[in-house]
């Protein structure tokens, strides 16, 4: 896949749009009811432990599959000052589309978030991360993208981050929430790339791209469903804030 700003990235097994709203995904294969086929919010108790408010700003590592969505999704937080859209836990010393995208890197399509601990905290992040912005019972997928460069994962930014996350993925566990295992995983940070400026504000900029509007726009329509009170209809956009 070439990926360049002129010439915007295909995922894998994007959709082509048909006429009366049915789907067409690689191989042929056809749906004809494409809201039974994006992936499914779930509706999940917050974290029985979360940090105390902090002054300044903190920041919050997310992979989620396509960071479009997850990019898109906190966008919509209020709280949220910034949502970059990157890559995190490889080894190698730099990042990039081209390369990460053939997962041969280590890194995962990622999301930094940046929020105001007086706004919304840390576990609400992480309720919303585990309730509408992937599917953390997916193993190095989400949806229709494959590899360990989609994996569901947190990065902690601090031991007290670490430890609130390992602690909300044993709270859903337990209580069974999902009927499958959580395969999230926690990884040591080992920097945050930020991805080129064309996959900045994608789902903002490209609202009818098929591989948007079948797999990302629903987790925005789940978002205001299920956290009213922490949706925001107005995005906080990265190339906006410059």
């Amino acid at each position: 896949m070439n990926a360049s700003a002129s010439n915007p990235p295909r995922r894998r097994g994007v959709l082509q749009l048909l006429a009366g709203g049915s789907l067409v995904l690689g191989g042929g294969l056809l749906w004809q009811d494409p809201a039974r086929s994006a992936e499914a919010a779930a509706r999940i108790p917050p974290p029985a432990q979360d940090l105390p408010p902090a002054g300044g700003l903190q920041k919050a590592v997310f992979a989620g599959g396509c960071f479009w969505g997850v990019q898109g999704v906190y966008q919509h937080v209020k709280g949220v000052r910034n949502a970059l859209s990157g890559y995190a836990g490889g080894t190698a010393p730099t990042a990039a589309y081209e390369l990460v995208s053939r997962g041969n890197t280590g890194h995962a399509e990622s999301v930094e978030v940046t929020y105001d601990p007086a706004q919304v905290s840390y576990g609400t992040l992480l309720q919303i991360f585990f309730a509408v912005a992937h599917d953390p019972t997916q193993l190095n997928r989400q949806g229709p993208d494959v590899g360990t460069q989609y994996r569901s994962a947190i990065f902690p930014a601090s031991p007290a981050q670490r430890a609130v996350a390992q602690a909300y993925i044993a709270q859903l566990d337990a209580a069974h929430v999902y009927g499958k295992p959580i395969v999230t995983r926690l990884e040591d940070s080992r920097g945050f790339f930020a991805a080129e400026a064309y996959h900045q504000d994608y789902l903002t900029e490209n609202p009818q791209q098929p591989y948007i509007a079948y797999n990302d726009l629903p987790k925005i329509e789940h978002l205001k469903q299920l956290f009213p009170e922490r949706y925001q209809a107005d995005p906080v956009l990265v190339k906006r804030s410059k």
